[in-house]
């Protein structure tokens, strides 16, 4: 398992179906492709200590406890990586941290996520397993280790509310056995691993929201259907300040990638209310309603330009500082006067167009870590003391580019073939004229997401390279509204496409592309976009690259048929002619660019069998392709040596297919 005696196994990248081995690695490759210096940062109770999350030479992660009256660093645990990682790790105590690691559970092959949650003390020793063991007479047991509910439970200042998932046991030879199943919530002493039931499970709890000050206060239900999959309706209920007397707060309904409802996210015991998101004339906005049995609702927080989508909290109770939104970058608007004042001065401090979290702070919120970065910086991390007023530094983000130039970021924006202006970014070559460039368009993933300003490493390697990049934030694209939305990215794949084809005619009109110099390059729906756009417009891209892309839209819902989410999935992708017309793997004879494929083996988001297929598809109507697979590695591939690999043989792609 892990490096104190959790799992197992680390095993190399294998290319496939390539015409040429392994070349040389690009010393370009190398910097950018090595993965952030910060997974996850936390910083003690007192503020004596913080511990982070960082790359392990070799592969996999260390968990490293830093003191901060003289630097030294502990390495307190360790991951190999590919298929075991460190999450995160979280201070519970002054000298306790409590960490998450994922793993696959899987044999002979088969991809098994798994998590565990553990605790140990800040030197390294005394490791205790949090997570519930499985009771030898349960019918079966969870994957899921449990996540930490809150971090402060009354008059047991060792322990913390975990969730646990339980399974009815078996009642031969026993008059004890539990019958219950579903997720509830327990009370864990981090020091002993002793647990107690805090909360009894229910059979359909997805989760469950505490007021940070270790009262659960809401539970979230999603009921599913006599064949086992959740239903497209869930529901949240309230408790009163005792924590008993249970209430309906709202229903939510999900459909083609939208949620209409208010979804709440965060529980403030003093005032008794709850923050959630829900719609305002079509954008999500901030909302507050009362946990007092009359649900009284109130408008917080909306705009005209953005979605009000991400919820500022800090501290070990979680208290809730503000909210986030994007515009042509992300903004953050504080409640806390003080830390509103202070955002502002640190920014100024810190000179350029840097964008500033506030990350966590110490039970007294005297001392903050602080994350400052932008598109041209890969970002650093600081301690922010109150008192002394000094800031100082503690860890670049990526220390293998420091020093370096970067490509500005730019927000733009074109007309698409209906009229709808569509929003992109636009990164350069650093001091570059902007004219008559090899063009990269980059389609994001997800579908259900969107690009944002900041620093991108893809984006700033190919830069780096002499490519101009644009990153367009097509419809189906969220950050813009339901409208803009429309039917998401698989159900409308032909707007999606139509709009990321449209960037690349557009670069060209601007005289930034030449259009014998323009490629297209995409990780998982942007993969899928860009195979997808091969198809639609097969002259219009010289060479197509696709990272564990989708090729087969039934093929994908095909492979969520034994989960719990199908009906998650296929209300997603839809059903009628759209699966067949837009599933590029079925159209392979229409394209013409050459193309480059990618995939991890262990991917549980799009398995590595639609690459496999795409290859094997295009290869038998005697197209040009290449495929590279990597061996233990996941929709991530969350590995520098990996990385380095495939920004190489893409840059080499490139330049041989674009005639560089």
């Amino acid at each position: 398992m892990l490096r104190q005696a959790l799992l197992c196994g680390i095993a190399s990248f294998t290319f496939w179906a390539g015409s040429a081995g392994a070349e040389a690695l690009d010393p370009l490759a190398v910097k950018f492709g090595a993965r952030e210096g910060v997974r996850n940062i936390s910083i003690s109770p007192e503020g004596k200590q913080i511990v982070f999350v960082g790359p392990r030479a070799g592969g996999g992660e260390n968990a490293v406890v830093v003191d901060l009256s003289d630097g030294k660093s502990t390495p307190i645990f360790s991951s190999k990586g590919r298929t075991e990682q460190i999450t995160h790790c979280q201070f519970i105590l002054e000298s306790r941290v409590v960490c998450e690691a994922y793993f696959n559970a899987g044999k002979n092959g088969a991809i098994d996520d798994a998590t565990r949650l553990f605790s140990l003390a800040s030197d390294g020793s005394d490791m205790k397993m949090l997570s519930a063991n499985r009771p030898a007479n349960a019918y079966y047991s969870s994957r899921y280790g449990g996540g930490v509910v809150d971090y402060t439970v009354p008059g047991q200042p060792e322990s913390v509310l975990m969730e646990r998932w339980y399974s009815p046991e078996m009642t031969t030879g026993t008059l004890t056995a539990r019958q219950q199943s579903g997720l509830g919530v327990e009370a864990v002493n981090v020091l002993n691993g002793r647990r107690k039931d805090v909360l009894q499970p229910r059979e359909t709890a997805q989760g469950f929201i505490s007021d940070g000050q270790g009262k659960v206060r809401i539970i979230h239900m999603q009921p599913v259907t006599g064949t086992g999959y959740v239903r497209l309706q869930s529901s949240y209920f309230y408790s009163d300040a005792t924590g008993k007397n249970w209430s309906r707060l709202s229903d939510v309904n999900f459909d083609a990638g939208l949620t209409t409802g208010f979804e709440p996210v965060a529980v403030d015991s003093t005032r008794n209310i709850a923050y959630g998101f829900g719609d305002y004339e079509g954008r999500t906005s901030l909302y507050e309603r009362t946990l007092d049995g009359t649900n009284t609702t109130r408008l917080l927080i909306s705009r005209p330009d953005a979605v009000v989508d991400g919820l500022l909290k800090i501290g070990r109770t979680q208290r809730v500082i503000g909210v986030s939104f994007v515009t042509e970058r992300r903004f953050a608007e504080y409640f806390d006067p003080e830390l509103r004042k202070l955002s502002i001065g640190l920014g100024k401090a810190l000179g350029g167009d840097r964008q500033i979290g506030i990350i966590d702070a110490t039970t007294d919120e005297q001392r903050l870590l602080v994350y400052a970065g932008s598109d041209t910086d890969p970002g650093q991390y600081y301690l922010y003391d109150k008192a002394t007023k000094k800031l100082a530094g503690l860890l670049l983000d990526r220390p293998e580019l420091q020093g370096m130039a970067f490509g500005q970021m730019k927000p733009m924006s074109f007309t698409a073939a209906d009229g709808t202006v569509i929003p992109g970014y636009l990164t350069l070559p650093p001091g570059s004229t902007g004219k008559n460039l090899p063009t990269i368009v980059m389609p994001h993933g997800g579908p259900n997401a969107r690009d944002e300003w900041g620093f991108d490493w893809l984006a700033q390697y190919f830069a780096a390279k002499g490519y101009a990049v644009f990153q367009p934030n097509f419809r189906g694209s969220t950050g813009y509204g339901a409208q803009f939305f429309g039917k998401n990215g698989f159900r409308g794949w032909r707007t999606a496409i139509g709009d990321v084809d449209d960037a690349a005619r557009w670069l060209v009109s601007q005289g930034i592309a030449r259009s014998d110099k323009l490629a297209i390059v995409g990780w998982s729906y942007g993969g899928y976009a860009a195979l997808q756009a091969g198809v639609v417009d097969p002259g219009l891209y010289k060479a197509i690259v696709a990272i564990a892309p989708v090729v087969d839209f039934d093929k994908w819902r095909e492979e969520f048929r034994n989960m719990s989410n199908f009906t998650v999935m296929d209300n997603l992708i839809g059903t009628g002619p759209h699966t067949a017309e837009g599933s590029p793997a079925r159209h392979a004879e229409q394209m013409t660019a050459p193309v480059l494929l990618f995939h991890g083996d262990a991917d549980r988001n799009v398995a590595v069998g639609h690459s496999r297929l795409m290859q094997d598809r295009l290869k038998a109507v005697g197209k040009s392709v290449d495929y590279v697979e990597f061996s233990g590695l996941d929709h991530q591939l969350d590995d520098g040596d990996a990385r380095a690999a495939m920004l190489t043989r893409t840059d080499a792609f490139l330049r041989r297919n674009l005639g560089l």
